[in-house]
Order: C-alpha cells, then sequence, then structure tokens
C-alpha cells in the first residue's frame, strides 16, 4: 500500500495524527525535500528507508513504490498534497501497475498564512469566495484562468507559487480591477520557525518582497479581507432562529 500523505503547511506537530501515524508504521518514505520540513522524519523508524524525491524523476519515484509494492510506502507531500501535489500522475501510474494507495489529507499552507495573518478569509458582506491560484511559469495555466480574469471578481485570492513574479502579478491584478491599495500580504514560511508576514498592497507587492529578500516559498493573499468593516455574522446574531437556536425579538 502506498500512502499519499500531507504533511502540513511547516511546523512538524502540524501534521495530522493519522499522517504522523503512517509515518511511524512506514517501511519506505519518499518526501518532498525542497518542501516538507526534515523534523518529520524523526517520526520514522530506524530501519526505515528514506528517499528525497527533490533529486529523483517521476519515473524514479515510481520505481521505488513498485519495488516495494509489498511494504507500508509513504509519498509525504507539503501541506495537502490535493493542492499542486502533483499526485494525479503518480496515482494513474500506479493504477497501470496494479498497486493500491491511500491519501491522507493535511493542513494546506494557505491556512496556515491564514493563521498568521490572524485572518479569516471569508467575512460576510467582504467576501464569501476564495479564489486559489497561481502565476504561470514552466507549467502553464490555461487562459481562462487569467490572473485578470480572477480579479475581476474581487473575492479573496491566495496565490501560491508566484513570489519570483510579484511585480507582473501586481500589474495583472490591478488590470484585472482590483484598486492599487487593495490590501495583501505576503507570508513566507508559513507555521515555519522562521516565519514572516509581511502587509502590504497590490501596487507595492514587489518592494515589499524585494526589502525582505522573499523570492520563493511565501504565498501572496489579497483581498478586504485583511483590513477594514465587515458584517456581523448572522449564525451568531441573537436574532437569527435556526435549527439549535431560537432568535430573539
Amino acid at each position: 500500500m502506498v500512502n499519499f500523505v500531507g504533511a502540513g503547511p511547516g511546523a512538524a506537530d502540524l501534521i495530522t495524527v493519522r499522517g504522523m501515524k503512517l509515518l511511524e508504521a512506514a517501511d519506505v518514505i519518499i518526501y518532498a525535500g525542497s518542501l516538507v520540513n526534515k523534523e518529520l522524519l524523526g517520526y520514522a523508524s530506524q530501519d526505515c528507508e528514506i528517499y528525497d524525491s527533490a533529486k529523483m524523476t517521476l519515473e524514479e519515484v515510481i520505481s521505488v513504490m513498485e519495488r516495494n509494492r509489498d511494504k507500508s510506502v509513504v509519498r509525504l507531500h507539503t501541506g495537502d498534497p490535493a493542492v499542486y501535489g502533483a499526485i494525479r500522475e503518480q496515482m494513474d501510474a500506479l493504477d497501470r501497475l496494479g498497486i493500491k494507495y491511500d491519501v491522507c489529507p493535511g493542513v494546506s499552507s494557505m491556512f496556515g498564512a491564514a493563521a498568521a495573518l490572524k485572518a479569516e478569509y471569508t467575512l460576510p458582506g467582504v467576501s464569501q469566495s476564495v479564489i486559489i491560484t497561481r502565476m504561470a511559469g514552466r507549467t502553464p495555466v490555461p487562459e481562462k484562468e487569467s490572473i485578470e480574469s480572477f480579479a475581476a471578481h474581487g473575492a479573496t485570492m491566495v496565490i501560491f507559487l508566484s513570489a519570483g513574479m510579484l511585480k507582473e502579478l501586481s500589474k495583472r491584478l490591478i488590470d484585472g480591477g482590483y484598486a492599487p491599495q487593495t490590501p495583501a500580504a505576503i507570508v513566507y514560511k508559513a507555521t515555519h520557525e522562521d516565519e514572516k508576514v509581511i502587509r502590504t498592497c497590490v501596487a507595492e507587492l514587489a518592494d515589499a518582497a524585494a526589502e525582505h529578500g522573499i523570492t520563493k516559498i511565501a504565498l501572496i493573499t489579497v483581498g478586504g479581507f485583511l483590513e477594514g468593516s465587515y458584517d456581523r455574522s448572522k449564525l451568531y446574531d441573537p436574532g437569527f432562529s435556526h435549527e439549535f437556536r431560537k432568535g430573539k425579538e
């Protein structure tokens, strides 16, 4: 069995209990060494074989899984494997080989970033939608999913894998409809010991990142959720009735 496990956003104690137990029971661990906190390898047994996938191709990763098809293999991905984890191609390869697999979700770095910001992405009267996206790099983005088209909604945006392209990102966010002074934040290595939070605005993203020497491993968040007024939640409003409580008139 191969278990795809989400390592969480950074801090070693933010892996799920299930993920920790899978690491403890693993005969083989293949981890994303460029991003996963290496403290997590401390959960592995002394006899566990450990591979750093940062130095491997997809074919090499699958080869390790195939050689160990009768053992417990953990494929450890940063955050949650479903977001920019490239797990579909691995699962398809395992399907072709007849190797069983399962997925253990993890805490995405987008939620680690929200915790670092002490913010709520979905504020009533501000935004009830969160757009998760990235700038096009070596991996292209479909034309219909351009930054400009998403910015036109004015919703909360969480932008992955784009910290090295912030001047272009700012231009495209503004071209799409965000005002230059729209609140924005850069969260570097959310939940790690060397986490940094830089609050700025859309127009000044590139300058803020340069000032703090940030070029990678950072999430960009954009939207009114970062500051300003919002509406009170109806769920806890004294006058609002629902299944569990009758509202007061």
